[in-house]
């Protein structure tokens, strides 16, 4: 039945195809709605008024949809080329630390050493730092002294003469920073008094008659005041060893080069970002969610580490957060026909008012969610990241008896798909919604905002009177639940997901019999199901030899839709024969008939 949908697929297109009786009761609806890609072939339109064929065909083809490969080399050229390009960044950003960097130390204070005096009021107001070693203060000095070489030595002897006579009496000796500050501030003084005034504009010393060598005197009490002043700049400097073991200035401890933190480590689901083939598959699926857009990904990538490790995602695995019920709504089972996990949702285990509290109170929301979150990463653990492997889910929500969403069931719902949609990229294959009832279409509009295209193509739709076999399309009846038409069971000690399941059509109006030969001394054992039964069944044994008998193994009888969904029997054989099976349909449509048998032979003492 599978092979009947394949068909080879063109560009995706998001379409949808709704057939929906417009009869109100919701058990008589036969509603298929499916976001499917477009198919190359063409087809002819259904006329109006054709809901039922419209209905089968959105079913038959809604098989169409392929999941891409995540083998490199099968990817097309840009694709493997926005995978390599996504490598090297995210590589830099590791060696960077990029992905859970710390924040941005505050800024350094301003360097003394930057504010250079703009005039004579900043020179005479800015005091030298304390930790200004004696050779800076000197050189300080020489370059004052040297700026001023063009003056006279007569001026500059005259009034030096004058500051000295001003300096007022040094500090006490201890304090040796206030006497630096007395002795630049005289050097500065003598330079002020000369610099601000050009030469027409100082006043002429008065004249003096004096001996010839009156000037060489003057001139030699003048050095000697200035080399008095230098004597007492470095009279009070430290030894100049121990500037070398003071605390360096702020360009000094620049210079120096701290270690670089090792490269950042990070894993998404127990696989790093980077390292084989499980990385890949990894990245594609953030590429594939971001439509291999490399800088969007990389930043998709960053918001997923930085929230696994604020919300603890991979220490969620540890923690118990069982034992509320949450597993009735949420459950894992068999897998599809292409091996997918099978994830069920079950709306209608809301109908338990403790349980619904419990999930949508506002007290009790945050555990469910985390609980669900739980149950996604122990899935993801079970699941294949190789190239060939399979690493996606099927996902099958029951809207059955669902409760309805009001506007608090809504936040609660539309928060944890944001979560999962940020943070779980393309993790689902398939998106089978059964049962749906009328108002559900609405509810989608609601939620199709935070879709991407691509999401929704994956949903798949159907009414009540369509879900088995809507189910059956993509999950094989020996994997199906029982309470969804199939024959499969937690706990068995019979028959397994290994054990196929026949199914075929039984005719309106036309008895249908199966025939199960057997040779060898043994214990038969079967099971069948009808949906929808109200048909007859019985079962009896025909030996192969002419004079046996006809053993009646179960007496044919009505069977109800109220009745048991599946019935089992056994015989035991003691000669070669056969077991046949009888199924009456008094119906006008046909029946949808499951069985499956296995033989146990008896243990030789």
């Amino acid at each position: 039945m599978a092979d009947e949908c394949k068909a080879p697929v063109a560009e995706v297109k998001e379409t949808t195809e709704v057939a929906v009786k417009e009869a109100p009761p919701v058990d008589e609806k036969a509603l298929v709605v499916e976001s499917k890609p477009e198919v190359a072939e063409e087809k002819p339109e259904a006329a109006e008024g054709e809901t039922k064929p419209a209905v089968e065909e959105a079913v038959a083809e809604s098989a169409s949809f392929k999941e891409e490969t995540n083998v490199v080399a099968e990817l097309e050229d840009p694709h493997k080329k926005a995978l390599d390009e996504l490598k090297q960044l995210i590589e830099r950003a590791l060696k960077s630390n990029e992905f859970f960097a710390p924040p941005p130390p505050p800024p350094p204070p301003p360097k003394a050493e930057e504010a250079k005096p703009a005039g004579e009021e900043a020179v005479a107001q800015t005091p030298p730092p304390a930790a200004e070693t004696a050779e800076v203060v000197e050189e300080k000095a020489e370059e004052k002294v040297e700026e001023k070489t063009e003056v006279k030595v007569e001026e500059v002897v005259a009034e030096s003469a004058k500051v000295v006579e001003e300096v007022p009496p040094p500090p006490p000796p201890a304090k040796a920073t206030s006497l630096l500050e007395v002795v630049e501030h005289a050097v500065e003084k003598v330079l002020g008094h000369v610099k601000p005034a050009p030469p027409e504009a100082v006043p002429a010393p008065p004249e003096v008659t004096a001996p010839p060598a009156a000037p060489a005197i003057a001139e030699e009490e003048g050095v000697k005041t200035v080399e008095a002043i230098e004597e007492s700049v470095v009279s009070v400097t430290p030894p100049p060893a121990e500037p070398e073991t003071a605390v360096l200035p702020p360009a000094a401890e620049e210079g120096s080069e701290a270690p670089a933190p090792p490269p950042e480590e990070v894993f998404i689901w127990d696989i790093p970002l980077l390292g084989g083939e499980r990385s890949d598959t990894l990245l594609l699926k953030f590429l594939r969610a971001r439509d291999f857009k490399v800088k969007d990904t990389l930043e998709m990538i960053k918001k997923t580490a930085r929230w696994r490790k604020e919300y603890k995602a991979d220490e969620l695995l540890e923690e118990d957060l069982g034992g509320k019920g949450f597993e009735k709504a949420v459950f894992m089972h068999g897998t599809d026909r292409d091996g997918h996990p099978v994830c069920y949702n079950v709306f209608g285990a809301f109908q338990d008012k403790e349980l619904f509290q419990k999930t949508f109170s506002s007290a009790e929301r945050d555990h469910f969610l985390r609980w669900r979150i739980q149950f996604l990463e122990k899935g993801i653990r079970q699941l294949d990241f190789s190239e060939s492997g399979i690493s996606t889910i099927v996902q099958v929500t029951d809207l059955k008896h669902s409760p309805g969403l009001l506007s608090r069931e809504l936040q609660v719902t539309r928060k944890a798909l944001e979560v999962l949609l940020d943070n779980y990229p393309e993790l689902v294959a398939k998106q089978v919604v059964i049962n749906v009832p009328w108002w559900y279409l609405a509810y989608t509009r609601v939620f199709n905002t935070i879709f991407t295209p691509r999401t929704k193509s994956k949903f798949v739709y159907a009414g009540p009177s369509r879900s088995t076999e809507t189910l059956f399309k993509y999950i094989a009846p020996e994997q199906v639940p029982v309470e969804y038409g199939g024959l499969s069971k937690a706990e068995d000690s019979e028959f397994s997901t290994a054990d196929a399941v026949t199914d075929l059509f039984v005719k309106p109006t036309s008895p249908h019999t199966i025939e199960i030969p057997v040779t060898e001394v043994s214990t038969l054992v079967w099971e069948l199901r009808v949906l929808g039964w109200d048909v007859s069944y019985g079962a009896e044994f025909v030996p192969d030899a002419e004079d046996g008998y006809t053993v009646i193994i179960q007496k044919t009888r009505k069977v109800a839709a109220s009745d048991e969904p599946v019935i089992r029997n056994s015989y035991k054989i003691g000669e070669s024969g056969k077991v046949i099976l009888k199924i009456e349909n008094a119906t006008s449509k046909k029946k949808k008939l499951l069985y499956r048998f296995k033989t146990k032979v008896a243990e030789s003492n």
